[in-house]
């Protein structure tokens, strides 16, 4: 039997219309099946559009996007890259050095298919340079029985036998201790018809969500995935 990889040990295992995936510590989505990877809201460059509007905040954020998003490659067999919407933050987070890195990476992963899923963020910074390779498509983007979007469906429309994915949100998830001690994690949130991703981007904010029935939440803490007790 094939070692697990240690990304997959250390991820939550769900089963959803009949597939098996894994919700990944590096807040994605692996499908094994069909060697897709799914991410959602990366905000590639928004460091820099801060920036350029002489705003003080830290350096760095796309390389590490990047090296989390190279560990997963080198990590996983992955053949299709699905991003869920917001590749790039804003026409200011064009800046030479967010592309020239863009670049570097799409140049050591030249047989990987991209697409983008077309979001919010999208619509303003317009579509990724050409030369990264990657497809630009509406929402849905029809994934076998998965419909991958942007904006989270509103509940019930999604079809029956199908499951979307989605991001926009960057859900989050409040763990209370005793007393007043508690802390913000980011999380999957997992509804009946959909779910929805964590934001990949290492700066971007997080919209807190509540548990109610019929929803799962599997918050992202210690490189690990785990579900809430409630």
């Amino acid at each position: 039997m094939a070692a697990v990889p240690e990304v997959l040990a250390r991820a939550s295992a769900v089963d959803v219309v009949g597939e098996r995936v894994y919700l990944l510590p590096q807040r994605a989505v692996w499908w094994p099946a069909q060697g897709a990877l799914l991410l959602a809201d990366p905000h590639f460059g928004k460091a820099a559009a801060y920036r350029s509007l002489g705003q003080p905040v830290p350096a760095g954020t796309t390389a590490a996007t990047l090296a989390r998003w190279e560990a997963l490659l080198a990590a996983l067999p992955v053949r299709l890259c699905v991003v869920l919407g917001d590749f790039l933050h804003a026409r200011a987070a064009r800046a030479p050095a967010t592309l020239a890195a863009l670049q570097a990476w799409r140049g050591r992963h030249p047989r990987l298919q991209g697409v983008l899923v077309r979001g919010n963020h999208d619509s303003h910074a317009g579509d990724p340079p050409p030369e990264l390779g990657i497809e630009v498509v509406d929402e849905p983007y029809q994934l076998g029985p998965f419909d991958c979007r942007h904006h989270p469906p509103v509940p019930g429309t999604t079809a029956a036998g199908r499951y979307a994915w989605a991001g926009h949100l960057h859900p989050s998830h409040i763990l209370r201790g005793r007393g007043r001690d508690s802390v913000r994690l980011p999380c999957f949130m997992m509804d009946e018809d959909h779910g929805v991703l964590p934001a990949f981007g290492a700066f971007t904010g997080t919209w807190p969500v509540d548990t109610r029935p019929g929803r799962r939440i599997y918050v992202v803490a210690d490189d690990a995935v785990f579900a809430t007790q409630g």
